[in-house]
C-alpha cells in the first residue's frame, strides 16, 4: 500500500517551497520578473491539468487547449457582463468541467480507443479555434461582451477582491493569488491521487482489463478524472485571461496543446512536480533564446526540447529521483560492506 500523502515529507517540502516563493519572491525580485514568473505559474496550472489526466488516469488528450480556451472565454464574457471576477472564476472552472464530463461521456461510454480519444480532443480544439475566429461581426456578442473574432476580447477586468469590484489586484498581489491557486491545485491533486479513487485510477491506467474484472467501473473513473482535468485547465484559462486582460482564439490553438504535452513529457509523466518544472525550464529557455541574436531561436529551442526528451525519456523529475535513490542505495551498500539492504 502506498504511503499516505500526509506522511510524505516531500509533500510538505513542495508546499513549503511554494509558500516561500509566494512570500519572498515579491520582496527580492523586480516587477518585470514577478510578472514573468506569474506567467509561469498560470501555465504550470495548465500543465498540471494534463499531467493529472495523463499521468494518473492514462488519458492522453491532444486537445487540452479546448478547455483552457473555454475557461478563458467564459471568464472574459462573464467578467465583462458581471463587472467583477469572483463568479466568473467559478464559472471558468465549472463550465469546462461540465463540458469535459459531457465529452468524456461520449468518449468513454462509447468505448473509443486511446487513439480515437486523442483525435477527438484534437478535433474539438480545432473546432473551437475555428469558431472563435469567425465571431468578428458585431452580431457576435454575449451581453456587453463582443467576441471579436481573430481580434479577441480586449479590456478584460483584472482580478479583484471578492465582493469589491473596485479593489483590483496589483501585479504582486496577482502573483501571490495565482501562486495560492497553484499550491491549492497541487495539494488537492496529491490528496486525490492518494485516495482510494486515485489508487483505482492508477490501477486502471496500469491495466484497464484487470481493473474491470475486479469490479471497478473503468468508464466512470476515467470520466471523473477527465472532467477534473478539464476544470483545472479552464481555471488556468481564466487566470491567463485576467493576467493578460485580453484573450483571442490562440487560446484554442494546437500550439497550446502541444506545449502542454511537451511540458509534461519533459518534466515527467506520472508526477505533479514534473509538469511544473517542465513549464519553468522550457518557458525560461524560450524567453532567453528570444532575446539572443540567433538565426532561428525557435529551431534552437526545438532542438533543445528534442535532445531533452530523447536523453531523458522518463522526464527530468523521475530521472533525478532515480539518480538520487541509486546514489543513496550505493552509499548504503558501501557503508555496510557491499551487503544488500534487507
Amino acid at each position: 500500500m502506498e504511503k499516505s500523502v500526509l506522511r510524505d515529507p516531500g509533500f510538505y517540502v513542495m508546499v513549503a517551497i511554494g509558500l516561500a516563493a509566494m512570500l519572498i519572491l515579491p520582496v527580492v525580485l523586480d516587477m518585470f520578473t514577478i510578472m514573468q514568473i506569474t506567467q509561469y505559474v498560470v501555465l504550470a496550472v495548465f500543465a498540471l491539468s494534463l499531467g493529472y489526466i495523463w499521468g494518473f488516469g492514462g488519458i492522453l488528450s491532444f486537445g487540452q487547449a479546448a478547455f483552457f480556451g473555454l475557461g478563458a472565454y467564459t471568464f472574459a464574457v462573464a467578467a465583462i457582463n458581471i463587472g467583477e471576477t469572483t463568479i466568473p472564476l467559478i464559472l471558468a472552472f465549472a463550465i469546462p468541467c461540465l463540458f469535459g464530463a459531457a465529452l468524456g461521456y461520449f468518449i468513454f461510454y462509447g468505448r473509443l480507443s486511446d487513439v480515437y480519444l486523442g483525435v477527438v480532443t484534437m478535433v474539438v480544439t480545432l473546432l473551437f479555434w475555428k469558431l472563435a475566429n469567425h465571431t468578428a461581426g458585431p452580431e457576435y456578442a454575449i451581453g456587453a461582451a463582443r467576441l471579436g473574432g481573430f481580434n479577441g476580447i480586449p479590456s478584460i477586468p483584472v482580478m479583484n477582491i471578492p465582493g469589491e469590484p473596485e479593489a483590483m489586484l496589483d501585479p504582486v498581489q496577482m502573483f501571490q493569488v495565482f501562486m495560492g491557486f497553484l499550491i491549492v491545485v497541487y495539494i488537492v491533486l496529491r490528496l486525490l491521487i492518494a485516495s482510494d479513487f486515485g489508487r483505482v485510477s492508477i490501477g486502471i491506467r496500469e491495466n484497464e482489463t484487470r481493473a474491470s474484472l475486479l469490479g471497478y467501473d473503468v468508464r466512470r473513473h476515467k470520466l471523473v478524472v477527465f472532467a477534473i482535468g478539464s476544470g483545472i485547465a479552464g481555471l488556468a484559462g481564466a487566470m491567463w485571461a485576467t493576467y493578460q486582460a485580453f484573450i483571442d482564439p490562440n487560446a484554442f490553438s494546437m500550439e497550446m496543446s502541444a506545449k502542454a504535452l511537451v511540458w509534461v513529457m519533459a518534466g515527467g509523466v506520472g508526477t505533479l512536480v514534473g509538469p511544473i518544472i517542465g513549464v519553468i525550464l522550457l518557458q525560461w529557455l524560450t524567453l532567453k533564446l528570444g532575446t539572443m541574436e540567433l538565426l532561428n531561436s525557435l529551431a534552437v529551442l526545438g532542438a533543445i526540447m528534442m535532445v531533452l526528451v530523447l536523453a531523458l525519456p522518463k522526464g527530468i523529475v523521475p530521472t533525478l529521483r532515480k539518480l538520487i535513490v541509486d546514489g543513496w542505495t550505493l552509499a548504503r551498500r558501501k557503508k555496510t560492506g557491499g551487503k544488500a539492504d534487507e
